[in-house]
Order: structure tokens, then C-alpha cells, then sequence
């Protein structure tokens, strides 16, 4: 008897669930078509010459991101023009990007990631020639930085201001190295470089007292000419405290190195990169506040609608919990949500009268036997098969009253059940004792 009570169950349930499953599947299969597929985990970033600023930071970006699961490609160039063209001609993701060179550029396949700390232009010169002023290097020999490099753009804009150029001074293209080495050895009387305090370039300038590195005295009117520049106060002792580098206050003028991406590139690689960005950059240093950068401030190029997202809102909650890429999937399929939803609305409406039926099917299952019982008793003389029912019965019985998982709103039925069972039993035992009489 039990047997055929689970059997009837799974007739009832098995063509609803493969009807289910097989509505769900027709919606799920149509909707996938919509999910973008997962992008490649593969980056290039270009930054400046090996071993400076931009291919330092990029080195802790690719350690950061490796730990994700993303290939990074690092690409050396001679700064942010050659940087900025291998994103145009798609040889490269991201790049460094220093301020003050968006007039240079077409930017209709480049969009702005974050600008990420403040990169001061350093101008050290011959300390016997006593610079004060920019004007005063008219006529001298002066790196203004290399073909490419970003370092060049600005210091021609700055000298433009002074009217310095090729005509009335000799300007040297030459790479940081070359140009550091130069002015130690006396071959050259100044030179520009544009990069963060944390070079270790710029410790070495400092620290040669043979080289001096001028103050800007009109730094607030330079800012005033120029939108890219910024003013900014580099301490006595900031850079070293041991060595007492600078040895005195000094004025900078800074642009802010910014992060510069494909237009094209996945949403995804771009947001998982902007976690790392925030990771480097958002400590404080010498000349940055805690959580100052990454930033949105003082961008020169339209910021990626991804990037906005990350730097306004954060990781989401689906990040917060789970790993990146796991999160990410979890997302990519909340698209599927809607077919889900269309599947389970009917179900949930649906489950409770099929689950009402099932459960009284049993009960009426159990009095078709009873009944089928009764019956069979109108008339009958034969002892053995009424010894034979009497035995069905009993075990009908037994396995009605070890069933314990019955809902309470079918407890009356279930009791009416049991006390009908056992009013058969009774009769037969009454016919049992009549047939030992005759």
C-alpha cells in the first residue's frame, strides 16, 4: 500500500516539474542570448622608460592584478604622446597620461580613468648659475625631455611664456637618465622632468651639491595661465628627514598624472583595474592627503561611465561579498532574473492547490482500499478469505497510523481516516467471531 502511495505522488509531480523544467530551459536558452560573453583576462598598459615612475606604478598594478587572474602586459615608451598613440592604434589598454598635452591629442577613442597623484615639474640646474626665473635660461643649454614624452609639451608651453625657444636657446631632447647624467657631469646647464617625488631621480638631484632645483617665485601665476598646472608646497626635510632633502621649503608647479583608457575596452577589466587604482593610490604621501586620489578632479579627457561608477559608489555588495570575477558572473546573469521570475510566479500560484490535491489524493487513496475492503465483506462465509482481508486490513491500518508527516489542516480528515479503518476492522473482527458460532 505504501508503495502505491509514492508512486502516485510522483505521477502527480513528475509531468509539473518536467513541464516547469522545460518552460524554464526555453526561457533561460532565449535569454542567455542577450549576456555578452565573458572578456578575455588579458591587459597592456603603457607606461614611461623602464625602470621610472609610470613602469614602477605599473608593476604594482600587474602584481595586484595577477592576483585576479589577469595577464598584464607592461609596454615601455618614451612617455604619454607615444603612450597615448598605442591606445589610438589599439596596441594598448590603459596608459599613463600626464597633464596639459589633451590639446596634442584626437580624443575620440580615449576616455579618462581617474587622475591618480600629483606629478611636480622639477627644473634642476648648475647651482653657480643662480636661477630665479625661467627667463634666465635664454641662451643656455637646457633637456626639456624627449621625442614623445610628455615632459617636452610642457616645458615648451612653459618657455613659450619666457618666449625661449630653439631659435635663442639650445633645447635638448634627452631621456631623464641622460639628462641627469649630463648636468652632473656639466655637458648641459638645466633640465625638465616631469614625475612623482617618489623617483629615485629626483632623491639623487637632491641630494648633488653641485645641483640646485629652482622655487617657482610666479608659481600662483603660471597656475592662473595654465589649467593643467597646479601650485604645490614641497617641505623642508619631506622627501628625506635623514638627509634633510629638500634643504629648504621650495614651490612646485605640478600637473596630475592621470590614467587614460580604450573606449572600447570591457567593462569588467575596466572596473577590476580601477579596484586596484584605488588600492595604490588612496594612501598619503608627500604630497597627496589620504583618499585624495583616486580622483575625478582636474581630468582633461571625458571620464569612462565605469570609472565614474566605481569611484562614486565603490565595490557593490555582490563584491564586498564574494570575489571579483564570482560577483561579476553573479551580476552578468541578473538578466536571467526576468525569465525566473515569469517561471516561479505561476509556480508559487500553482504549488498550493497541486499540493492540497496531493495530499487529500492520498487520504482518498487509502479509503478506495477501505472501501474496496467493505465491500468484499457484504456476503462473505469463506474463513480463509476473511482471515486473509483481516490481515490486509491490519497492515493498511499499521501503515495509515505511522504516517506522522500529515499538515495540520488535514488532521480531521486524517483522524476520520483512521477511526473508519477502524470501524472494518471491528466489523470484521464481529464476522470473525459469528463464523466461529456456526
Amino acid at each position: 500500500m505504501k508503495k502505491l502511495s509514492k508512486n502516485s505522488f510522483f505521477k502527480i509531480w513528475l509531468p509539473v516539474a518536467l513541464l516547469f523544467g522545460l518552460f524554464g530551459y526555453a526561457l533561460l536558452s532565449f535569454t542567455s542570448q542577450f549576456i555578452k560573453p565573458m572578456p578575455e583576462k588579458r591587459l597592456s598598459i603603457a607606461t614611461g622608460r623602464e625602470g621610472e615612475g609610470y613602469y614602477q606604478i605599473a608593476l604594482e598594478y600587474k602584481k595586484l592584478l595577477e592576483q585576479e587572474n589577469v595577464e598584464v602586459n607592461i609596454i615601455p615608451t618614451a612617455g604619454s604622446m607615444e603612450a597615448y598613440k598605442l591606445i589610438e592604434q589599439k596596441k594598448a589598454d590603459i596608459a599613463f597620461h600626464q597633464g596639459g598635452l589633451i590639446g596634442e591629442h584626437n580624443i575620440s577613442k580615449v576616455a579618462s580613468l581617474a587622475t591618480i597623484y600629483y606629478e611636480p615639474i622639477w627644473l634642476f640646474y648648475q647651482k653657480e648659475l643662480r636661477v630665479e626665473y625661467l627667463k634666465e635660461l635664454k641662451g643656455k643649454r637646457v633637456s626639456i625631455g624627449e621625442e614623445g614624452s610628455g615632459t617636452k609639451i610642457v616645458a615648451s608651453k612653459l618657455f613659450a611664456t619666457s618666449f625661449i625657444d630653439s631659435n635663442n636657446t639650445t633645447l635638448l631632447n634627452l631621456s631623464n637618465e641622460e639628462a641627469a647624467h649630463a648636468l652632473q657631469n656639466k655637458t648641459i646647464d638645466a633640465f625638465f622632468i616631469v614625475t612623482s617625488a617618489k623617483t629615485e631621480i629626483i632623491q639623487k638631484m637632491l641630494q648633488d651639491p653641485n645641483i640646485s632645483l629652482l622655487s617657482f617665485k610666479r608659481a600662483k601665476a603660471y597656475d592662473r595661465h595654465f589649467n593643467f598646472l597646479s601650485d604645490l608646497k614641497l617641505y623642508e626635510g619631506s622627501i628625506c628627514l635623514s638627509k634633510n632633502l629638500p634643504n629648504q621649503d621650495m614651490t612646485l608647479l605640478s600637473t596630475t598624472a592621470s590614467l587614460i583608457v580604450d573606449r572600447e575596452l570591457e567593462e569588467e577589466l575596466i572596473r577590476i583595474f580601477m579596484k586596484q587604482v584605488k588600492k595604490v593610490h588612496s594612501k598619503e604621501s608627500i604630497l597627496e592627503d589620504a583618499k585624495e586620489f583616486p580622483s575625478q578632479e582636474n581630468l582633461e579627457l571625458p571620464i569612462h561611465p565605469e570609472a565614474k561608477r566605481y569611484l562614486e559608489h565603490g565595490d557593490t555588495w555582490l563584491e564586498k561579498i564574494f570575489p571579483f570575477w564570482i560577483a561579476n558572473n553573479i551580476d552578468r546573469l541578473k538578466i536571467l532574473i526576468i525569465p525566473l521570475l515569469t517561471l516561479l510566479i505561476p509556480l508559487i500560484k500553482g504549488f498550493m492547490p497541486i499540493y492540497r490535491w496531493s495530499i487529500r489524493f492520498k487520504i482518498y487513496r487509502w479509503y478506495d482500499d477501505i472501501n474496496a475492503v467493505d465491500l468484499q465483506l457484504d456476503n462473505l462465509s469463506d474463513k480463509e478469505k476473511l482471515e486473509k482481508l483481516y490481515k490486509q486490513t491490519l497492515l493498511l491500518s499499521q501503515e495509515i497510523n505511522e504516517t506522522t508527516k500529515v499538515p495540520l489542516s488535514y488532521m480531521g480528515e486524517y483522524y476520520n481516516l483512521r477511526m473508519h479503518i477502524a470501524l472494518i476492522i471491528d466489523k470484521i473482527e464481529r464476522m470473525k467471531k459469528a463464523s466461529r458460532v456456526f
